[in-house]
């Protein structure tokens, strides 16, 4: 009997040690959540850094590829200031429209998620 017992005890403690394991498990992930919630460092200001940071450096290069090319065609045709205001411009529209291509894509895969 006393075997009988202690295989009762045994089972009724292990209920009781899963049923406070997922409730442990529960609050931990409701506190994971709400922890989510309040801080502005989540994953979504992750995605806004790194898509900030990609347009300043697609904006960046274009602009200084095109004061280089223009700089460089000066040189070699004696053209100053010409072809540096030129390409200068030329780079900066390139930069503005790498900007519009991002902003498009980002904006029609919202759209498809929606």
């Amino acid at each position: 009997m006393s075997e009988r017992k202690q295989n009762e005890d045994e089972a009724a403690l292990r209920a009781r040690l899963e049923r406070l394991d997922r409730a442990l498990r529960a609050r931990d992930e409701r506190e994971a959540a709400e922890k989510d919630a309040e801080s502005p460092r989540g994953a979504g200001f992750g995605r806004a850094i790194s898509a900030g940071l990609n347009v300043f450096a697609e904006f960046v290069s274009a602009v200084v590829v095109g004061a280089l090319i223009g700089w460089q065609g000066d040189a070699w045709l004696g053209t100053r200031p010409w072809l540096l205001v030129l390409f200068l411009g030329l780079g900066t529209a390139a930069g503005f429209w790498n900007i519009y291509r991002m902003a498009a894509r980002k904006g029609s895969s919202r759209e498809e998620n929606s």
